[in-house]
């Protein structure tokens, strides 16, 4: 069995379009019904501000499958420690047998779950981009950023944090990686306004994008959501806008946004759409400039194994080519 740790995926593994594809792939066999997703398993931690989630899944077709042990423990960063970790297992399809733990303290999960965001754009942003914006300005914003720029050729870039420094470090660091300007906003409220995709990545557990700020033409992916309690959106938003989707109707329904939403009465359960639907070409993602579109994604077991089959095979091709 390989152990293969953070510093080897990382050199092995990059945010690219063959990526994307790869995690494409995997949204377009859920869609079709060729994958076997259990649901997610949680451990809460409050005393620590802190969850571990257990997501898995087995492709038809593919030798392998992944089991994926990811943490989020979000008073971290004032401990001097990443937010989010993680390993991975894979195992073979045909004996059951463990072939690789994958111990990318959660590289691989951010990894995927950008291009998971590149995709929603991909489908539902309009084809000619000016501003985007993301709220939230940690790692996994940083992620959705270049995600985008993958996808879609925008002009400007704006961020808000609650933390002034961090969104002063990433606007730096951004604008640096993109060759772009990457702005500091003063509110969410400047950056749903001015943008025309939004990508939100934060933890938070009460409605930080208010319905009236919203205009034509915009698209949101919610990254944050993937827990009963958190809420990144206010749920009238789902009112307003003329496609929702997300990346498993079961999941969001219990986690994400959507449920929210469906709560309150604002949004039908018939309504909403699969992110695979567009990909396997089933349904249509943006059909109209004007439309206002949002995107809930709560994060897959397929993704996870995807990107976990994926990165195993490029660790063993480099391998190989150095030797």
């Amino acid at each position: 069995m390989e152990i293969i740790f953070e510093k080897e995926l990382r050199n092995a593994v990059d945010l690219t379009e063959d990526v994307i594809a790869r995690i494409e792939r995997g949204f377009h066999l859920l869609a079709n019904g060729d994958v076997q997703t259990p649901p997610i398993m949680r451990i809460e931690v409050p005393e620590n501000n802190g969850e571990v989630d257990i997501k898995a899944a087995k492709v038809n077709g593919l030798d392998q499958f992944a089991i994926k042990v990811s943490s989020g423990f979000f008073d971290n960063p004032g401990r001097g420690l990443p937010s989010g970790s993680g390993m991975m297992l894979v195992l073979s399809a045909t004996t059951g047998y463990p072939e690789a733990i994958l111990v990318d303290n959660g590289y691989l999960t951010d990894v995927r779950t950008a291009a998971a965001g590149a995709i929603a754009a991909k489908y539902l942003a309009n084809t000619l981009v000016d501003t985007v914006g993301v709220i939230g300005s940690g790692n996994q914003a940083r992620q959705q950023l270049r995600a985008l720029a993958l996808v879609r050729d925008f002009r400007v870039a704006l961020v808000y944090s609650r933390d002034p420094e961090h969104a002063r470090r990433f606007s730096d660091e951004m604008t640096t990686y993109l060759g772009k300007p990457v702005l500091v906003a003063a509110s969410a409220e400047e950056v749903v306004r001015s943008s025309d995709v939004v990508v939100t990545t934060t933890p938070a557990t009460q409605p930080i994008v208010s319905a009236q700020w919203l205009h034509p033409g915009l698209h949101i992916t919610a990254m944050g959501s993937d827990a009963e309690f958190k809420q990144e959106l206010d749920p009238k938003i789902f009112a307003g806008a003329d496609k929702v989707c997300c990346d498993m109707v079961a999941q969001s329904l219990r986690l994400g946004e959507l449920h929210h939403a469906v709560d309150a009465g604002f949004l039908s359960k018939d309504s909403i759409v699969e992110l695979g639907d567009m990909a396997s070409k089933k349904l249509l993602g943006r059909t109209h400039p004007q439309h206002i579109t949002v995107c809930d994604l709560t994060g897959t077991g397929v993704q996870d194994t995807m990107i976990a089959i994926y990165a195993l095979e490029k660790v063993m091709a480099s391998r190989v080519n150095v030797r």
